[in-house]
């Protein structure tokens, strides 16, 4: 059985989270919810997840700084980022969110099934990473096991073949 996919939601609103909440439960899916950029780095640190949804304005840590930390981590580099934004529709901060590597930017009231298709989409391609990592570790289980059966082989046929070999030349 697979683990469940995570979605990581970040807003310092409680109101906010909770609406993301309600749009991404589903089954399968583990929401964790972060009020901070600090709170969310934390989570980061113990969980692996599919998608990281982000507020752009928040306190102390916006959005966009959130993005340049994530990316700056290997562990964290590769997760999508998606950007929602109460603010004004400003094309500067648009690109900004693009520049920090996200793959959308939504403004709110959100849509909830343009936020629902897009969130589909990122568990199914990380369902498909996990099964393509079990595939490629059963794969290499099997080959490490092919080559100690071919080297217990040759080391037990070696010692028959040589005494022929003696014996052929004598």
């Amino acid at each position: 059985m697979q683990a469940t996919v995570k979605f990581l939601l970040v807003d310092d609103l409680e109101d906010n989270l909770l609406a993301l909440c309600a749009l991404l439960r589903r089954d399968g899916v583990e929401l964790l919810t972060a009020r901070s950029g600090r709170q969310a780095l934390e989570l980061l640190l113990l969980h692996d997840v599919a998608l990281a949804i982000l507020d752009v304005q928040m306190p102390e840590m916006d959005g966009f700084e959130l993005a340049e930390l994530m990316r700056g981590s290997d562990r964290t580099r590769h997760v999508p980022l998606i950007f929602v934004t109460a603010g004004a529709h400003d094309q500067g901060r648009v690109f900004a969110g693009y520049d920090t590597g996200a793959v959308d930017f939504l403004f709110k009231p959100i849509e909830p099934h343009i936020l629902q298709s897009k969130a589909a989409v990122f568990h199914d391609l990380f369902r498909q990473k996990q099964q393509l990592a079990q595939a490629l570790h059963e794969r290499t289980e099997t080959l490490r096991l092919n080559e100690m059966f071919v080297a217990a082989l040759g080391h037990d046929l070696r010692n028959p073949l040589n005494a022929i070999l003696v014996a052929a030349t004598l």
